[in-house]
């Protein structure tokens, strides 16, 4: 009998094994990662708020394949029209990864699994500056207008009534005619999330200078890497690809001296880089992905600069995206 229970507990063992090594090898032997992404086309995601971020989850797809797959990794990206059918695929194996959906309670029931946040996203005000509105509190007898029966209606009126300022909502059903009524002025404020606002701003052209994105946060949306939760390696390996990134910043460590500091004698930089042996093996990786991964995208900051940041189209500020030693909230899990 004691036999019998020990072979089944090395049998449950075995197969416990073999499935979270399961999408690894499958990628590997397909010699390329599919990776989804939430294109948010405006027709599909009246209830979705973000913007466009296919630059900066295409981005997270290469260090994912990289860290997988080593130099060169080949992946496929596969746009989805909104973040429902984007989870949809996800869940029937069309996608081995997700680069960014929302984490909330909606989506934490146990049917995904999630890395750590990657994008502090956040519904925020866009207005003009000529209208001199500084301040959520400038919005007092003023016209805010947004995409009807979505959260962002529900999230407006929420912090609006906490502020005790009085304002006039106003909603919209098509996004073209909300921003013409920012452009001309019928509209002090569009309220979205920040992404969302970026890339509105990027259609006023040569306007765009006329309008800023308020710091204030009304509500807090955070993104991360979707995974399905049966296989605790990939999900392993998603987290550490983003831990990486991070660090690398962290450490200053950046695409363009990634091969000069493999000559360091700092005993951290030794075990990122993998010129201190051994720790790939913890998530069945080579020693030296997390290098590889910043020799092909760079550490987060330079993705974010290159993808929503100040040398985008996007212009966004790092506000909470920042190492947190500049008062942000991005700090990587120690490679030890």
């Amino acid at each position: 009998m004691r036999n019998t229970i020990l072979i089944g507990l090395l049998l449950i063992a075995f197969l416990s094994l073999a499935q979270a090594g399961s999408t690894l090898d499958k990628i590997r032997a397909q010699k390329s990662l599919a990776c989804g992404i939430n294109a948010e086309e405006p027709e599909y995601t009246l209830a979705d708020a973000h913007g466009n971020r296919v630059a900066f989850d295409t981005e997270i797809c290469k260090a994912v394949a990289v860290a997988a797959l080593g130099p060169g990794a080949k992946f496929t990206v596969k746009l989805f029209p909104d973040e429902a059918s984007s989870m949809a695929a996800l869940k029937s194996h069309d996608v081995a990864l997700l680069a960014t959906a929302s984490v909330n309670i909606r989506t934490a029931n146990g049917s995904f699994g999630f890395a750590r946040h990657i994008l502090y996203d956040y519904q925020g005000l866009l207005v003009n500056k000529t209208m001199g509105i500084t301040s959520p509190k400038d919005l007092v007898g003023k016209k805010v207008c947004f995409l009807i029966g979505t959260e962002i209606e529900t999230q407006i009126d929420a912090y609006m009534s906490r502020e005790k300022i009085k304002y006039i909502p106003a909603p919209f059903s098509e996004e073209g005619e909300m921003e013409a009524a920012l452009v001309t002025g019928n509209c002090a404020a569009v309220t979205a999330d920040v992404t969302q606002l970026a890339a509105e701003r990027i259609a006023f052209k040569r306007m765009t200078d006329r309008f800023t994105i308020l710091p204030d946060v009304i509500a807090k949306d955070p993104l991360a890497p979707a995974y399905m939760p049966d296989d605790t390696q990939w999900a392993t390996i998603v987290n550490w690809t983003m831990n990486v990134l991070i660090e690398a910043e962290e450490l200053g460590i950046t695409q363009a001296n990634v091969n000069e500091m493999r000559k360091s004698n700092d005993i951290v930089v030794q075990r990122f880089l993998g010129t201190n042996r051994g720790w790939g093996q913890f998530l069945g990786l080579d020693d030296d992905f997390a290098g590889n991964v910043v020799e092909t995208v760079g550490n987060y900051g330079e993705i974010f600069d290159r993808t929503e940041g100040t040398n985008s189209p996007m212009r966004l500020e790092r506000g909470p995206n920042q190492l947190w030693t500049q008062g942000g909230l991005m700090y990587a899990e120690p490679m030890r």
